[in-house]
């Protein structure tokens, strides 16, 4: 077994900020490389160590080889990647290795096999885990995908190959759509993944998305953190996480943890990772895909297990032993993740820039926010739009729907738009209190929800404002009868 002691985080934002936090408890120094658009980040301040790479903002955390010689003459021994950029990258995984550094996450092989939709959903069939009708190989052909799709029957969907996120990624309901469906996946999944392959499949109408952490050592044992519940999206992006899933049939919940432990066991898997599913209507399940990095939405699983993901994944990385079984971990309550966004819902969630003018953040029992925004941070225009999360748990679900009210009431940020005012309509809406909801809620809710309506934050600061004009006269009278 090798003891990390020094960590490169090859990633920005509050993921770099959480897993400095998690590197300062096991007492292992982090080191940050950061780009120039990031030199005022947070996280920058918060590292041990930390190095600019010079050039486009992007490029500087997407080219591994400068990373990893960076790694090296800062005597790191190991690399997080955290999520997104080159969390999932086979090559980087196999670069680390082969330059002695530890790559935090799982195997490369593992990395290669769960990248390539395909192929990751034939090994998922070979051993027993229900998937989707549809393709087993890439097309580039639009004849072919569209003898394949009636073959399958409409609706079907599209989806990239070599990518996800909801990139590549198109409904087709019926024949006279699929020319224009096709062209447009296969021309966006080239964009974002360099590649234009995508595969078919069967479209399931109105599921929930629903996805299970798995944690697993070397030594074979594998243990699930529970489900969270990913139904609430836009274009096929999360937008708030549940754990556990709502409403979720008790029988279906442990076919889902038991499906996902066996098929992990049976390929090997190490590290941290999460098995995604589609749930019907009728309570069948199918698999989609598996991330073999943390996920954005790691945070819930945390708040109802008590088991720090981060880690758990640094100490299986120094090859250490899971240090705890199956039955004793306890779920305890619920928890959702509100992904705060740079956007503005009113105008199709067009990304937005800016300084934090004024910045007020939720507190109190119950509530923790991940973000390394602050008052005076200028949002960069390179980068996805998110810039926090924030999380609220309560012992139930009632409770933890009116805690997630009252946080996201307190929340305000000043200076660009976001989409705290859709969260806000949410939490008020009746469906969502009851916990009846698919992966189709937000496109039938959002022509009911008023963003445009006066937030609880926006009544509580002009009483504080009229409150201090107020205490401001007071004075100055008082100041008139002394002389």
């Amino acid at each position: 077994m090798k003891t990390i002691s020094k960590v490169l985080i090859a990633n920005r934002g509050e993921i770099a900020l959480r897993i400095i936090r998690a590197c300062k408890e096991l007492e292992i120094t982090s080191v940050v490389v950061f780009s120039e658009v990031d030199v005022d980040g947070v996280w920058v301040k918060k590292a041990d160590e930390c190095y600019p790479i010079m050039g486009n903002p992007v490029e500087a955390y997407l080219n591994y080889e400068r990373i990893i010689s960076m790694a090296k003459k800062a005597d790191c021994d190991a690399i997080h990647p955290g999520y997104g950029f080159l969390s999932e990258s086979a090559e980087f995984a196999e670069a680390c290795e082969n330059n002695g550094i530890i790559f935090i996450g799982p195997k490369a092989e593992h990395i290669k096999l769960f990248g390539d939709k395909m192929a990751s959903k034939v090994a998922m069939k070979e051993i027993g885990v229900p998937v989707l009708e549809g393709t087993d190989t890439p097309i580039t052909d639009k004849t072919d995908g569209e003898k394949i799709a009636k073959e399958i029957g409409f609706p079907v969907i599209i989806k990239a190959a070599f990518g996800g996120g909801g990139r590549g990624m198109r409904i087709v309901k019926t024949a006279k759509e699929f020319s224009n469906a096709f062209e447009s996946a296969t021309n966006e999944a080239l964009k974002y993944f360099g590649k234009g392959d995508v595969f078919i499949e069967k479209y399931v109408q109105n599921p929930r998305h629903i996805e299970v952490q798995i944690i697993a050592d070397k030594f074979g044992n594998v243990l699930h953190l529970g489900e969270r519940d990913c139904s609430i999206q836009r274009r096929h992006q999360k937008v708030i996480e549940i754990a556990p899933s709502p409403r979720l049939n008790e029988s279906v919940r442990k076919e889902l943890y038991r499906v996902s432990t066996k098929a992990m066991f049976r390929l090997g898997y190490e590290s941290v990772g999460t098995v995604e599913f589609l749930v019907d209507e009728s309570d069948n399940i199918y698999f989609i895909e598996m991330n073999t990095r943390v996920q954005v939405e790691h945070p819930v699983t945390e708040v109802i297990s008590g088991v720090d993901i981060i880690q758990r994944m640094i100490e299986i990385a120094e090859g250490d032993k899971l240090q705890f079984l199956q039955e004793e971990i306890k779920f305890r309550g619920y928890a959702i993740e509100f992904r705060i966004n740079a956007e503005n819902p009113q105008m199709n969630f067009m990304p937005s820039t800016g300084t934090i003018t004024n910045y007020l953040t939720p507190g109190g029992p119950g509530v923790r926010l991940d973000t390394s925004a602050y008052d005076g941070y200028e949002v960069p225009s390179n980068y996805d739009s998110m810039i926090g999360k924030l999380i609220v748990w309560a012992l139930d679900w009632e409770g933890v729907v009116k805690k997630a009210r009252r946080a996201l009431d307190e929340y305000n940020i000043d200076g660009f738009a976001t989409n705290i005012s859709l969260h806000r309509e949410i939490v008020r809406d009746n469906d969502f209190k009851a916990g009846t909801f698919n992966t189709s809620y937000l496109d039938k809710k959002m022509e009911s929800f008023n963003l445009s309506a006066k937030s609880t934050i926006k009544d509580e600061q002009e009483r504080t404002s009229m409150l201090a004009n107020l205490i401001k006269k007071i004075k100055e009278h008082k100041l008139v009868t002394r002389s």
